[in-house]
Protein backbone atom coordinates (compact mmCIF):
# COMPACT_ATOMS: atom_id res chain seq x y z
CA UNK A 1 0.00 0.00 0.00
CA UNK A 2 0.70 3.29 -0.95
CA UNK A 3 2.47 5.57 1.80
CA UNK A 4 -0.17 8.39 3.09
CA UNK A 5 1.23 11.82 1.58
CA UNK A 6 0.91 14.70 4.12
CA UNK A 7 1.27 18.32 2.89
CA UNK A 8 4.30 20.41 3.98
CA UNK A 9 2.45 23.79 4.82
CA UNK A 10 -0.01 22.00 7.16
CA UNK A 11 0.36 18.36 7.48
CA UNK A 12 -3.36 17.16 6.25
CA UNK A 13 -3.80 14.37 4.70
CA UNK A 14 -2.95 15.09 0.11
CA UNK A 15 -5.72 13.40 -2.11
CA UNK A 16 -5.43 13.27 -5.73
CA UNK A 17 -2.66 13.37 -8.46
CA UNK A 18 0.28 11.32 -7.29
CA UNK A 19 2.83 14.39 -7.97
CA UNK A 20 0.12 16.66 -5.86
CA UNK A 21 2.52 18.50 -3.65
CA UNK A 22 0.03 20.63 -1.25
CA UNK A 23 -3.57 20.16 0.05
CA UNK A 24 -4.88 23.14 -1.41
CA UNK A 25 -3.55 26.37 -3.50
CA UNK A 26 -3.86 28.46 -0.18
CA UNK A 27 -1.49 26.02 1.10
CA UNK A 28 1.09 25.91 -2.09
CA UNK A 29 0.64 29.64 -2.05
CA UNK A 30 0.85 30.35 2.12
CA UNK A 31 4.54 27.79 1.33
CA UNK A 32 6.08 29.71 -1.67
CA UNK A 33 5.20 33.02 -0.03
CA UNK A 34 7.00 31.79 3.04
CA UNK A 35 10.35 30.19 1.30
CA UNK A 36 10.64 33.87 -0.77
CA UNK A 37 9.73 36.38 1.62
CA UNK A 38 13.45 37.38 2.15
CA UNK A 39 14.64 37.36 -1.23
CA UNK A 40 11.61 39.16 -2.13
CA UNK A 41 12.05 42.08 0.70
CA UNK A 42 15.71 42.56 -0.25
CA UNK A 43 14.93 43.11 -4.20
CA UNK A 44 11.76 45.36 -2.84
CA UNK A 45 14.37 47.35 -1.09
CA UNK A 46 17.14 47.50 -3.35
CA UNK A 47 14.74 48.74 -6.65
CA UNK A 48 12.77 50.89 -4.15
CA UNK A 49 16.53 52.71 -3.60
CA UNK A 50 17.17 52.44 -7.18
CA UNK A 51 14.06 54.23 -8.07
CA UNK A 52 14.70 57.03 -5.57
CA UNK A 53 17.94 57.84 -6.32
CA UNK A 54 16.21 57.66 -9.77
CA UNK A 55 13.87 60.11 -9.18
CA UNK A 56 16.32 62.67 -7.68
CA UNK A 57 18.57 62.18 -10.90
CA UNK A 58 15.84 63.46 -12.93
CA UNK A 59 14.36 66.11 -10.61
CA UNK A 60 17.98 68.12 -10.28
CA UNK A 61 18.47 66.87 -14.33
CA UNK A 62 14.84 68.50 -15.74
CA UNK A 63 17.05 69.37 -18.84
CA UNK A 64 18.76 66.02 -19.39
CA UNK A 65 22.46 67.44 -17.57
CA UNK A 66 23.52 69.33 -15.14
CA UNK A 67 26.08 70.38 -12.41
CA UNK A 68 25.37 69.47 -8.62
CA UNK A 69 27.12 69.47 -5.35
CA UNK A 70 26.95 66.44 -3.30
CA UNK A 71 25.57 68.27 -0.63
CA UNK A 72 21.92 68.82 -2.73
CA UNK A 73 22.09 64.80 -3.36
CA UNK A 74 22.85 63.73 0.61
CA UNK A 75 19.87 66.74 1.20
CA UNK A 76 17.48 64.99 -1.42
CA UNK A 77 18.29 60.95 0.04
CA UNK A 78 20.55 60.02 -2.18
CA UNK A 79 22.12 57.24 -1.68
CA UNK A 80 25.33 56.48 -3.18
CA UNK A 81 25.98 52.94 -2.66
CA UNK A 82 23.20 52.14 -5.05
CA UNK A 83 23.41 51.95 -8.96
CA UNK A 84 22.78 49.86 -11.94
CA UNK A 85 25.74 50.49 -14.21
CA UNK A 86 29.22 52.17 -14.36
CA UNK A 87 30.15 53.95 -17.93
CA UNK A 88 33.72 54.46 -18.57
CA UNK A 89 34.72 56.38 -20.96
CA UNK A 90 37.57 56.33 -23.21
CA UNK A 91 39.51 59.23 -21.35
CA UNK A 92 38.94 57.11 -17.91
CA UNK A 93 35.98 58.77 -16.61
CA UNK A 94 33.47 56.44 -14.47
CA UNK A 95 29.98 57.46 -14.68
CA UNK A 96 27.40 55.42 -12.04
CA UNK A 97 24.10 54.75 -13.60
CA UNK A 98 21.06 54.60 -12.04
CA UNK A 99 19.00 53.71 -14.90
CA UNK A 100 19.09 56.49 -17.43
CA UNK A 101 20.72 58.70 -15.24
CA UNK A 102 24.20 59.09 -14.56
CA UNK A 103 26.75 60.70 -12.26
CA UNK A 104 30.40 61.73 -12.89
CA UNK A 105 31.90 62.59 -10.08
CA UNK A 106 33.72 66.25 -10.54
CA UNK A 107 36.33 67.83 -8.58
CA UNK A 108 35.41 70.19 -5.31
CA UNK A 109 32.30 67.50 -4.52
CA UNK A 110 30.20 68.17 -7.40
CA UNK A 111 28.56 65.94 -9.54
CA UNK A 112 27.62 66.17 -13.47
CA UNK A 113 24.62 64.51 -14.02
CA UNK A 114 23.20 62.85 -17.61
CA UNK A 115 20.64 61.36 -19.33
CA UNK A 116 21.35 58.80 -21.91
CA UNK A 117 18.10 58.61 -23.22
CA UNK A 118 18.44 56.28 -26.19
CA UNK A 119 16.49 53.02 -25.77
CA UNK A 120 19.77 51.31 -24.52
CA UNK A 121 21.09 51.24 -21.63
CA UNK A 122 24.90 52.53 -20.53
CA UNK A 123 27.62 50.27 -22.04
CA UNK A 124 29.91 48.73 -19.11
CA UNK A 125 33.55 48.36 -19.57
Amino acid sequence: MAEERKCPECGEKIIGRADKKFCSDECRNNFNNRQNSDIVNVVRNTNNILRKNRRILEELAPEGKSKVHKNKLNEKGFNFTYFTNLYKTQKGSVYHYCYEYGYLPLEHDFYLIVCNNKNEPAQAN
